[in-house]
């Protein structure tokens, strides 16, 4: 990994949709390149273990890490789909995501991954949001959280969540603009044929 770079790294995991990691893994991977300035980040994914991973549609994807063998983690991405569900229950993978956050520059999440977060308390005190399905759940399972559903993306600065599925492609968009300024932002839009217009 290039240490001039910052590092993205993905969750995935059973049931993971789809959109929610690929959109953000499209706009990290993709920044730089229509403005012809270096690219910025590295992207990968990271799973809890060194098997395939069966997404939402039975998409199969090979994880390039695991939670014992990644590289330093800058930006975290937590995606959310089904397997969200099951995952809620798994403390050795809410314990790594908590290590994470704890050193990471940014930890964003996009759709039911938010739940993900709030289970390990990251989320407590502050605003954020979800797939417009899973609002209430959210509201009434972490009463502790200002649960916006006006939003496609709310910074709070050290986290950022985003509503669903497609809402991650415009949460990754504003963060390349907080990151790397807005020309590259847009510029990555317009490469990936995205209209984007920023909150």
């Amino acid at each position: 990994m290039d240490d001039q770079m910052l590092n993205v790294g993905i969750l995935i995991f059973d049931d993971v949709e789809v959109l929610d990691f690929c959109g953000p893994f499209e706009v990290f991977s993709t920044a730089g390149q229509a403005t012809g300035d270096a690219t910025p980040f590295q992207v990968f994914t990271v799973a809890e273990r060194a098997e395939i991973i069966h997404c939402r549609g039975n998409l199969l994807v090979q994880p390039h890490f695991t939670i014992a063998d990644h590289p330093r983690i800058d930006l975290l991405v937590v995606p959310g789909g089904w397997g969200t569900r099951r995952e809620v229950e798994n403390q050795t993978l809410l314990d790594w995501i908590a290590a994470q956050d704890r050193q990471t520059t940014l930890t964003l999440s996009v759709c039911t991954g938010a739940f993900l977060l709030a289970e390990r308390g990251i989320l407590d005190g502050h605003a954020a949001t979800t797939h417009w399905g899973s609002i209430d759940r959210l509201r009434q399972g972490y009463p502790q959280i200002d649960v916006r559903d006006d939003r496609r993306y709310v910074d709070v600065g050290h986290v950022i969540t985003s509503a669903g599925v497609s809402a991650g492609i415009d949460m990754a968009l504003y963060v390349v603009g907080r990151l790397c300024g807005a020309e590259m932002a847009r510029a990555t839009a317009r490469r990936m044929e995205y209209p984007w217009t920023p909150e």
